[in-house]
């Protein structure tokens, strides 16, 4: 690190006899005398300045900076006046993640981490105000523990970049005093194949062969709701699942499947019915949306499901209308209530469609791996995570394993 100590109270020149002589600057006897100066890890120039009679302090400050760059502990001092809300603000406009994930994150900051920490200097950080954010979290009932953690990973994210641009020494989210916010997870229990068939019959006949795409190929709503003509190969047996209908503040955008993973799900052939018949009654609809986001380049596709106006299916929309009283009318929530609202029934979304989807297969013996390519996840392990309860039992199989071995011990009498 290159540095050294500046006096600004007198400045050296050239003598009569050409030797250098000290002599006052226009600041002599004003203002702090000494200003430490060197060049920071980015190549800009850092420097603090002390009062008369501080040098050897300043030269000590210096050192210590130094030491700091070595260790790989050097904090820019610009931590000190930039404050989480605000790089919190310029993090969100450079993050790499799509619109409508990106609207979400600056969603729970604003709601949630930035009353809390919003006003704290990036150098001030502690494990401490971690944990207290933490457990204001997990106090309020109106958070869920997903919820919460949710909130946690945005903050982790914002104070990780913030290390990697020099602002902070280290996480304090990496803490070993530091937990993530507790969550109950909840085992995911699957329809059987009578409410599946019992939700089919009760939906009007333009949004039946929806609950057959979902549960025989496993797409999300948003896909379900995306699909197109194009996107089914009725000679290769197979779904291409390569866009979905999302909604951006309002407005209805195609965007690639979650995770931008683009896959091919194998069609059975009463799906593959399903679908022509449907599209014999109800034929596709070219329909042009924007492309990932509310200005993006336009995009037209042929979709498959539409509404009685010829328009795309919207998801609030359906599933008030549609889709709750289909549930209702399956005994799996109770009707309309004296308010003509129906009961919350998230564990019934159409997502439920997908549950059933990964339990036929696990309970077929489909392998792990499969199942998660077919189902879009991110990787094999989120679907072991969520499905690991519902693959058969090893233990009947171990049994017979061992009661077989032993019986062909027993029957061979030769000493072993």
């Amino acid at each position: 690190m290159a540095g050294h100590i500046q006096d600004r109270w007198y400045k050296t020149e050239t003598g009569p006899d050409d030797k250098p002589v000290k002599v006052k600057t226009d600041r002599h006897g004003s203002g702090m005398r000494y200003r430490a100066r060197y060049i920071g890890p980015d190549g800009t120039e850092k420097s603090k300045s002390f009062p008369e009679g501080q040098k050897r302090l300043a030269e000590k400050w210096l050192n210590n900076t130094a030491s700091d760059m070595s260790r790989g502990q050097y904090i820019d001092p610009r931590a000190a006046r930039i404050t989480f809300k605000s790089y919190a603000e310029k993090w969100l406009k450079a993050h790499s993640a799509d619109l409508s994930s990106r609207i979400v994150t600056e969603q729970r900051l604003r709601l949630h981490a930035l009353p809390v920490l919003g006003s704290r200097p990036l150098d001030s950080f502690r494990p401490e105000h971690i944990r207290e954010l933490v457990s204001a979290m997990e106090e309020n009932p109106a958070i869920g523990g997903a919820y919460a953690r949710n909130i946690y990973g945005d903050v982790r994210a914002v104070l990780s970049a913030a290390v990697d641009d020099g602002l902070l020494p280290r996480n304090p989210c990496s803490a070993k005093s530091v937990s993530p916010p507790a969550t109950e997870r909840r085992r995911v229990v699957p329809w059987q194949p009578t409410q599946v068939q019992a939700v089919r019959a009760a939906l009007p006949e333009r949004y039946r062969t929806m609950v057959d795409t979902g549960a025989g190929c496993g797409l999300r709503q948003g896909e379900i709701v995306g699909l197109a003509e194009d996107a089914v190969d009725f000679e290769g047996g197979i779904l291409h699942v390569v866009r979905q209908v999302k909604l951006i503040r309002g407005k209805a955008v195609f965007a690639p499947p979650k995770c931008n993973k683009e896959r091919d799900v194998p069609l059975p052939s009463s799906v593959a019915e399903a679908l022509r018949s449907h599209m014999d009654a109800f034929k596709p609809v070219e329909i042009t949306l924007p492309w990932r986001k509310p200005d993006g380049p336009k995009v037209t596709a042929r979709l498959l499901f539409t509404n009685t106006a010829s328009g795309i299916v919207w998801r609030s929309n359906f599933n008030i209308q549609e889709w709750k009283p289909a549930l209702a009318a399956a005994g799996l929530i109770t009707d309309v209530g004296e308010d003509g609202k129906y009961e919350s029934a998230r564990e019934h979304g159409m997502h439920a469609l997908r549950h059933f989807y990964a339990s036929a297969l696990l309970d077929a013996g489909e392998n792990i791996k499969a199942v998660s390519q077919y189902l879009g996840h991110s990787d094999p392990g989120l679907t072991l995570r969520v499905y690991a309860h519902l693959m058969p039992s090893s233990q009947e199989r171990t049994r017979k394993i061992v009661d077989r071995a032993l019986s062909t011990s027993r029957d061979d009498p030769r000493p072993h």
